[in-house]
């Protein structure tokens, strides 16, 4: 089992930055690839950015140059950095974890573990 707690959310303006933050314990061993996963209302969820167990790192186009994922090892605290934020970004972000790494670690990779979410909303 394994608990994944996001914090960090909030609303800015657009051209602002926020650090989203997940708080990962449990069984945390059996999970190689970790991710941040967004969803807004009545779109598809958009995988963001992955991060396996060596360190490799994958991006979506809509967020290259402006999100950084990264993973804070002793504390077991996944975190995403955002700046230039937009408008379009806003949604309901969720921290998520796989057992499979390398190749299986994917923006689209069913999951196995999910946060509750944090709401990120950005003003034009």
């Amino acid at each position: 089992q394994v608990e994944l707690v996001e914090s960090g959310g909030g609303s800015v303006q657009a051209g602002g930055s926020l650090r989203l933050s997940c708080a990962a314990s449990g069984a945390l061993s059996g999970r190689q690839c970790m991710a941040w996963v967004r969803r807004a209302p009545g779109k598809e969820r958009e995988g963001l950015a992955t991060l396996d167990w060596l360190d490799r790192i994958k991006y979506a186009d809509s967020v290259k140059g402006r999100f950084t994922i990264s993973k804070d090892k002793a504390t077991n605290t996944l975190y995403l950095q955002m700046n230039n934020l937009k408008f379009e970004d806003t949604a309901m972000y969720y921290c998520t974890a796989s057992r499979y790494g390398g190749n299986w670690c994917n923006l689209d990779t069913d999951f196995d573990d999910w946060g509750q979410g944090t709401q990120v909303t950005i003003s034009s």
